[in-house]
């Protein structure tokens, strides 16, 4: 009996021993293959985001084929040229949606840096005063930018249109819109971002007379409070900042000056479209005498619009203008100052506006 015990013990012991080594066997084997998964998975993920990198640079921007790009310049057998940039030629283009577009061939002797820079800027920015770039197409050694169209051309044509005025109204919400977007660009979180090129053919305006702040081909990117020292001084030279000019130096300062510029064209209604510096030193010391009083207000304003100006607001946006057109950047305003006071000529003059309006209707009642 007792034998009989034991080996039943020895048996039920032998079991136990074979389970157990075959559930030790299953877990190694198990873990080796999770292992080789989690390896497999961490160089997975390692190329992923290296691809990541290559394909989410420019995201939100749709990358064009050229076949797609001719096909858009050349819808009706025949192209449209808009004009040019600081680094190509600008074409209207049709999607197959049905949308017009504003395609830029980027020159070949500025690839190098142009074309990304734009994208660079662009596909990371979004404002309601910036033109917004759809896409991109970089194939066969040709480079192009898709931007969105603006109907009303550039703020150049505008002013010199004989069969149209620009209403004093909207010339300071113009002003007053170009301001904000500077003071996003120049504000930005990654640092100040400097356009070096705004002037009236840059400012882009829609169907509505909205201003797009344009071509970003000479645009760079500075830490807060940096002036950084240039081999290549580029931009259009009546618009140019004179210690940009002279000393190379460039600051989110440069695009005040420009800008002011800008403003005392909208003001005055001169004709030019691009500035030399002895037309822009005309320009900059006539202002400065009617600020300080050596020549009348009425010689600055542009006489087209001389029966609606709003007289205090157009005094404010001088004397602003004056301080942004300031040979040193020390004494020039921050973005922030030009924007304030441009929002507060608007709301002024937009107030003045509708009150003029509603007095013949007020009259016609009061009958």
């Amino acid at each position: 009996m007792l034998k009989r015990s034991t080996f039943a013990v020895l048996i039920v012991f032998a079991f136990l021993l074979v389970g157990f080594s075959i559930a030790i066997t299953k877990y190694l084997t198990n873990k080796n293959r999770a292992n080789e998964t989690t390896a497999d998975s961490l160089k997975s993920s390692q190329g992923n985001r290296v691809h990541g990198e290559a394909t989410s640079r420019w995201s939100g921007l749709y990358k064009f084929t050229k076949e797609e790009i001719e096909r858009a310049i050349n819808y009706a057998n025949s192209r449209i040229y808009l004009g040019s940039g600081s680094a190509g030629q600008v074409y209207q283009g049709v999607l197959p949606s049905g949308q017009l577009v504003a395609i830029k061939h980027i020159h070949k002797s500025a690839m190098s840096g142009s074309f990304m820079r734009e994208v660079e800027q662009l596909s990371k920015v979004r404002h309601p005063n910036l033109v917004c770039l759809f896409g991109y197409c970089d194939e066969e050694g040709d480079q192009y930018l898709v931007y969105e169209y603006c109907a009303n051309g550039n703020l150049a044509q505008n002013l010199l249109r004989s069969d149209s005025v620009l209403p004093w109204e909207t010339r300071v919400k113009i002003l007053r819109d170009c301001a904000s977007v500077l003071r996003f660009l120049h504000t930005h979180p990654d640092g100040c971002i400097v356009h070096r090129d705004i002037k009236l053919t840059n400012i882009l305006l829609t169907e509505n007379k909205v201003p797009k702040l344009s071509d970003f081909g000479l645009a760079k990117m500075l830490e807060m409070e940096e002036t950084k020292v240039f081999t290549d001084v580029r931009g259009t030279i009546g618009y140019m900042d004179p210690e940009y000019i002279t000393h190379s130096k460039l600051t989110c300062a440069s695009d005040i000056y420009s800008f002011g510029v800008v403003v005392l064209q909208l003001l005055s209604g001169r004709k030019v479209i691009e500035l030399d510096i002895v037309a822009r030193d005309s320009l900059t010391k006539k202002a400065k005498d009617v600020v300080s009083g050596k020549k009348p207000l009425e010689e600055f304003i542009d006489p087209r619009v001389r029966d609606d100006v709003v007289i205090e607001d157009f005094v404010l946006i001088l004397k602003i203008a004056v301080l942004c057109v300031a040979s040193s950047s020390i004494g020039r305003p921050t973005i922030k100052d030009v924007f304030e006071e441009m929002d507060k000529a608007l709301r002024n003059t937009t107030m003045k506006v509708r009150i003029s309006i509603s007095i013949p209707y007020y009259i016609y009642c009061a009958m």
